[in-house]
């Protein structure tokens, strides 16, 4: 970051898949456009 502060991704990812039912659409596409495929809207 630019502060200098660190961040685990491995960490955020796993969180937020664990939490994907919480998640808001916008934010899985957001997830989904970074390539995180079990991030994808499913219809």
């Amino acid at each position: 970051m630019p502060d200098g502060s660190e961040v685990k991704l491995g960490v955020f990812r796993s969180n937020s898949k664990s939490h994907r039912a919480k998640l808001t659409v916008d934010k899985l596409r957001a997830l989904a456009g970074l390539g995180l495929e079990w991030a994808a809207v499913r219809r």
